[in-house]
């Protein structure tokens, strides 16, 4: 983490520490990295237990940044200090541990969000606490219930049939914008399938593919047809390209 950042990133965990309410932040690793990167983010989670500052209130505690915005509830800022893009999110923690204790009672919402707020609990970096909730949260989230993974397996694989019926369909219309789509519903939702297959949440968009394909149990000839139907190859036809996606699948469906 360059200087700038580095002292951006303790200008905040001082301020949001300071707020009565929070019990603990996070901070994703790859903020951790050069801020140089074109895709560089600085990206905080703070878990809080009672009333956090309004919208307004925030603003003015971080200095009044460039470009705040707020999303609608309050759970999400964005702003820029010093030209360094910030991302906060605020997570109620009632919330939070009722979904991680109790996971089965949540799977539309699950299935819907998919895993990856499971993800960032547990790999953020630790950068502030007041307790050891988040320590507890972590260890119930390294004995997720079996039948939770098995249980969203399922919902991520029928997702990935049903992107995969429309990925046949936009194939032969023509239709580009339901082409790329259903493209990437498949994919989303086949990756996550195989995620769920070796108990892992899945990661942001940015690092998904690379983690999928270093995952110990893939479908037979899993790398070589996902980049085939991933890939930008003008040799493979968007028929051929549904074709293998109708194959990997079918090897998806035969891991259970």
């Amino acid at each position: 983490m360059k200087r700038k950042s580095e002292e951006i990133s303790y200008f905040l965990i001082d301020t949001i520490s300071r707020w009565s309410g929070v019990d603990c932040i996070s901070m994703d690793k790859r903020s951790q990295q050069d801020e140089l990167d074109p895709h560089y983010a600085l990206v905080l989670d703070v878990y809080y237990r009672r009333a956090i500052p309004v919208m307004e209130k925030r603003q003015i505690l971080f200095d009044n940044p460039g470009a705040f915005e707020s999303a609608r509830g309050g759970t999400k800022d964005r702003f820029f200090l010093d030209e360094i893009p910030i991302r906060v999110e605020y997570k109620h923690i009632p919330s939070v541990q009722d979904l991680i204790e109790h996971p089965l009672h949540h799977i539309k919402l699950l299935k819907n969000t998919g895993t990856y707020p499971l993800y960032r609990l547990l790999h953020f970096s630790l950068v502030f606490s007041r307790s050891d909730w988040i320590e507890r949260m972590r260890s119930n989230l390294t004995n997720f219930p079996e039948e939770a993974w098995n249980t969203l397996f399922d919902s991520f694989a029928a997702k990935m049939e049903h992107y995969l019926s429309d990925f046949g369909a936009a194939s032969v219309s023509g239709n580009q914008f339901f082409r790329l789509m259903s493209h990437s519903g498949f994919l989303r939702y086949a990756g996550a399938s195989v995620f769920m297959f070796n108990h892992v949440f899945e990661p942001s968009h940015a690092e998904f593919e690379s983690q999928l394909k270093a995952q110990p149990r893939l479908p037979a000839n899993f790398v070589n047809l996902w980049d085939s139907i991933a890939g930008e190859k003008n040799d493979i036809s968007e028929f051929k390209k549904f074709e293998l996606a109708r194959l990997l699948a079918r090897e998806i469906f035969e891991l259970r």
